[in-house]
């Protein structure tokens, strides 16, 4: 049993933080072209930092996942609504990547981060219901794509 929890706590960050490869697999090329052409808001962080912070909060969400797979609790229904919001908001992760890099659209960026915000506003309530560790590793994801909102609207209005 043991063995078998390592092997989902490995399978949950490897698939968090390959979410955050697939999604810079669509904003690296951006960077040195359309994103460096971009006016930037004063509090922009340096480029640098964005790699290191989604690095960990993709570990974070690894080990939110994990203890709610490997939870005890007996409501079957109520684990696979969480975790099918979880794989939801990690495609939305994915997909604002696309927008805003991929099809170089703040405006629409935008509007996706609203739902992708959403998604994981319910997704911590439903973990929350299940495991309180696994929604307060969550905490830290909200606030920086609350962060992200806010500088993906700076972005958006400076230039369009």
């Amino acid at each position: 049993m043991k063995n078998n929890k390592i092997l989902i706590l490995i399978v949950s960050i490897l698939a968090c933080e390959m979410a955050g490869f697939i999604g810079s697999i669509f904003t690296m090329p951006a960077i040195p072209g359309w994103y460096a052409s971009l006016n930037r808001p004063a509090f922009t962080p340096p480029g640098w930092i964005f790699g290191v912070v989604w690095t960990i909060l993709f570990f974070l969400m690894g080990i939110s996942l994990y203890l709610v797979w490997t939870s005890e609790n007996k409501d079957k229904e109520l684990m696979k609504k969480a975790i099918g919001l979880f794989i939801w908001q990690m495609i939305l992760n994915i997909w604002w990547s696309v927008i805003f890099f991929g099809i170089q659209s703040p405006l629409y960026a935008l509007i996706e981060l609203f739902v992708l915000w959403l998604a994981i506003f319910f997704t911590i309530i439903y973990f929350f219901r299940i495991s309180t560790w696994a929604s307060a590793l969550l905490l830290p994801y909200i606030f920086w794509v609350s962060f992200a909102a806010f500088l993906n609207f700076t972005f958006w209005r400076l230039n369009f």
